[in-house]
């Protein structure tokens, strides 16, 4: 019986740790949120809150795996970062399960950004209603660089992710809390009931459901401003 221990919270790493309990591994899962915590299998055991490196040096020692999968998010870069180190330092074995990236159907015809920034800089050229579906942390970033009336947000129902939008000061009835992901038809939906002419998105892979974000928009003539994924070096397997 290996005792593996697996990072992240995502579609991946939920159904790693399903087949490694199958396997009858023993299974500790890190993830950064109890909301995260509450989608994995009941009674996996599981750690809950962000690491910082020498938190989770001394976590990793602590629980003494035989081996560490990363199954984080493409855009924890800092996480994959924190993960490579540790397992390195303590001479484990390190896997990445790296998420393929959006269709190439559409990558051509998206305005491709590499930062938030980047992307909130594009929308005082664009005029009309803005969804934002690139999570609740960097909505302040786009709330500075456009009015707040013009922007809805698509986040995580969680009272973290409520607060992030009302700290951003976007308006109570433009917050659409759902956990995704969304079917085509559903978002073609939002788009056409909110009015939306603009959208961004993150290249998060079809497993969190990019294209049946951008197809639907495309075929609106909704500008899609797209953030690419951080690049990831060679991982260990």
């Amino acid at each position: 019986m290996a005792n593996i221990l697996i990072f992240g919270g995502t579609t991946e790493g939920r159904q790693a740790t399903e087949a490694a309990l199958a396997r009858g591994d023993r299974v500790t899962v890190s993830v950064t949120s109890d909301y995260a915590r509450a989608l994995l299998p009941e009674g996996v055991m599981c750690h809950v809150g962000a690491l910082e490196e020498r938190a989770m040096l001394a976590f990793i020692r602590d629980l003494a795996p035989d081996s560490i999968l990363d199954a984080t998010h493409p855009f924890a870069a800092a996480a994959t970062r924190n993960i490579r180190a540790c397992a390195a330092a303590l001479g484990l074995p390190c896997c990445r399960i790296s998420r393929a990236a959006g269709r190439e159907e559409w990558r051509d015809a998206v305005i491709w950004t590499d930062t938030p920034e980047a992307a909130a800089a594009l929308l005082p050229g664009l005029p009309g209603n803005v969804l934002l579906t690139t999570g609740s942390h960097t909505l302040g970033v786009y709330a500075a660089r456009c009015e707040a009336e013009r922007l809805y947000a698509r986040v995580l129902p969680t009272p973290e992710a409520i607060d992030c939008c009302r700290q951003a000061g976007i308006p109570p009835s433009h917050v659409i809390a759902m956990q995704g992901p969304f079917s085509r038809a559903l978002n073609g939906a939002l788009y056409d009931q909110l009015g939306i002419a603009v959208m961004v998105a993150k290249d998060s892979g079809e497993p969190g459901g990019v294209t049946d974000k951008v197809l639907p928009a495309l075929e609106r003539g909704i500008h899609v401003i797209m953030l690419a994924r951080p690049k990831e070096d060679a991982y260990a397997r």
